[in-house]
């Protein structure tokens, strides 16, 4: 009976596009969901997975929370009312989560970087990360680290071998 109900989450919550780049780029400290302000046939494009999250970001302006670089491909079945791919697109939090962000953003220096983009309750919803940026080493360091797990777990003979 629980399985049926775990199956039925994940059914519920679809991942529309992911951004794999975001968690070798940087580190994420916090993770924050926020609602996606979007136009008619921007939704059913998003629907249809035709959304790229990569070299996305967000920024705070004018106390509004505005994400940038998010293609959404134009509705195959669009016409002369269909959106523009790459446009800034509000995102929609409480304010006080926002002068929360802009507070931590300015004090050190940290970025808001998009990492999926989600259905929820039929919401186009966008999980936020608070990351701060890898310099060369520690992406070294990371490939490293899981090259030395792998070849652990292979010695073992677990998974992976």
């Amino acid at each position: 009976m629980a399985d049926g109900k775990k199956n039925k989450e994940a059914s519920e919550n679809p991942v529309l596009a992911g951004n794999r780049k975001a968690f070798h780029d940087y580190d994420i400290l916090e993770t924050m969901e926020a609602g996606l302000e979007l136009h008619g046939t921007e939704v059913k494009s998003c629907r249809l997975r035709s959304v790229q999250l990569q070299d996305s970001f967000a920024r705070i302006e004018k106390g509004q929370l505005l994400v940038y670089g998010i293609h959404i491909s134009p509705y195959s079945h669009g016409n002369r009312f269909n959106h523009e791919a790459t446009r800034a697109r509000r995102l929609l939090m409480h304010r006080r989560e926002i002068l929360r962000l802009s507070s931590k953003i300015r004090e050190k220096g940290l970025a808001l970087i998009p990492l999926k983009m989600y259905l929820k309750r039929g919401y186009v919803k966008l999980e936020l990360g608070l990351a701060k940026g890898k310099t060369f080493g520690d992406k070294r360091q990371d490939m490293r680290k899981k090259q030395d797990d792998l070849d652990m777990r292979r010695a073992k003979g677990g998974k992976g071998s």
